[in-house]
Formats: C-alpha cells, sequence, structure tokens
C-alpha cells in the first residue's frame, strides 16, 4: 500500500482569504461537505463504489476508510485520499494494490481540484475481469470520486461572530430589516419585555453590521458579541 503524505498546501480561491497587506491571515471560510454521500460508476463490468464524509481530523478519516473497508472486505481494492485541516491541511492517499497514481492521487485530486477541506473519499473496485490500463482506471476513479461528491451537500464553514442583539418593540422592525437586507438569518427569538435576537456574523462584516444597527437605533440596541467560531449555518 502506497501512502504519500503533504502538507502546508495551499489552493485556488480559498487563498485569497489568506494575504492582507503582505501579512499571514487565518483562513476565514471553506467549503466542505455536510453529509454522508455515495454513488458508484462501472467501466467494462468493474464496479467502482465511491463515498465521501466529512472529517475534521485523520484519526476520523481512518476510521471512515476502516469501515468501508470491513463493509467491502471482498473487494479487490479500497482506495482513498482525505485532506483534514484548514490552515496547513494534511493531505494523503492511498492507491491500494492499484497502479501508482491511477486510483488514490486521482481522488484527491477531485478533492483539491473543487477546493474542499476536511473531507475523505474512499472508492471500492470490484473487478469486471477486463483491464483498464492506467488511463481508464485514473477516468474511473474520478469519475466515482466525482459521483459521490455530487451525491450529497457541499456547504460554506464560515468564521463568524454569535451575537445576541437585545432591542426594544419599536426597533425591532428596523433591525429586522437591516438583518434581512444582509442575508444574515435570526437563529432564534425570545420575545419578553425587551426581544432578544440571536444570530451569527460573517467576521469580516462585524464592525459594519454593529454601526448599523446602532445608527439606526439611536444607539438604543444592546449588542453581546461571543468568541469567534466556525459555522455550517
Amino acid at each position: 500500500m502506497k501512502i504519500i503524505l503533504v502538507v502546508n498546501i495551499r489552493f485556488g480561491v480559498l487563498a485569497k482569504n489568506r494575504e492582507v497587506k503582505g501579512e499571514t491571515c487565518m483562513q476565514k471560510e471553506y467549503v466542505t461537505i455536510l453529509e454522508f454521500g455515495t454513488d458508484e460508476i462501472v467501466e467494462k463490468k468493474s464496479r467502482f463504489i465511491g463515498y465521501v464524509k466529512h472529517a475534521e481530523t485523520e484519526e476520523e478519516a481512518l476510521e471512515f476508510v476502516n469501515e468501508i473497508k470491513k463493509k467491502h472486505y471482498d473487494a479487490r481494492h479500497n482506495c482513498y485520499a482525505y485532506t483534514v485541516g484548514v490552515e496547513q491541511p494534511v493531505l494523503r492517499f492511498s492507491d491500494d494494490g492499484e497502479p501508482g497514481g491511477t486510483a488514490g492521487k486521482p481522488i484527491l485530486e477531485v478533492i483539491t481540484g473543487q477546493e474542499l477541506y476536511n473531507v475523505c473519499i474512499v472508492v471500492t473496485r470490484y473487478f469486471g475481469g477486463t483491464l483498464l490500463g492506467t488511463g481508464g482506471l485514473v477516468r474511473a476513479y474520478t469519475d466515482a470520486a466525482k459521483a459521490c461528491i455530487m451525491a450529497t451537500k457541499t456547504v460554506k464553514n464560515r468564521f463568524v461572530v454569535p451575537f445576541d442583539i437585545t432591542t426594544n418593540y419599536t426597533d425591532l422592525g428596523k433591525i429586522q430589516y437591516i438583518l434581512g437586507n444582509e442575508g444574515i438569518v435570526i437563529l432564534d427569538s425570545v420575545y419578553g419585555e425587551d426581544v432578544l435576537l440571536n444570530t451569527e456574523i460573517f467576521i469580516d462584516d462585524v464592525e459594519r453590521i454593529e454601526k448599523l444597527l446602532v445608527e439606526a437605533t439611536a444607539a438604543r440596541v444592546v449588542v453581546v458579541k461571543s468568541d469567534p467560531i466556525f459555522s455550517m449555518r
């Protein structure tokens, strides 16, 4: 079994968030998958079954790989690739007995090509009796990886600041208008003597949104901010 480790990878559009006036900044958003997905393709009677799952750590990724291997213990190959981490993502792949570079690497290239983070893909192959050649294997593993991603949903995981907004009933409509106009979802509302709104705001927009709320209510609004978190909402 061949395993390759690559670290300190930056790729695609997401890397644009990292350079600010020549300084390195943290990753503020990235794309991942939310739900388990599976699909398969058939190439010259060989079955290629793709599985994809969100994984935050290498332990989670390898646990998923082992789960699929147990499920398909009778398959000739269970090839995989994964990327875990955001700031300095770790990427690994395995050809699991296929000719070098024909299985794990193409799967990994699908993941990085679609700019996905914290994702593990396993492609199981049941041999159909006909050799596909290196080019055919690369295409088949690539297509199976793409198919299982298409079978699930991709989501943007963003670095946000949880906001608790307390307002009187007179100003409520103004606040709801601002949040709605900015595409900010109200996650929860508590109505009492005043109204408490819970929401999350992308970290780059916090100062601007808070200023809009203060100006619209003549500083009557009370905003309580929590520590930033990553959120898939």
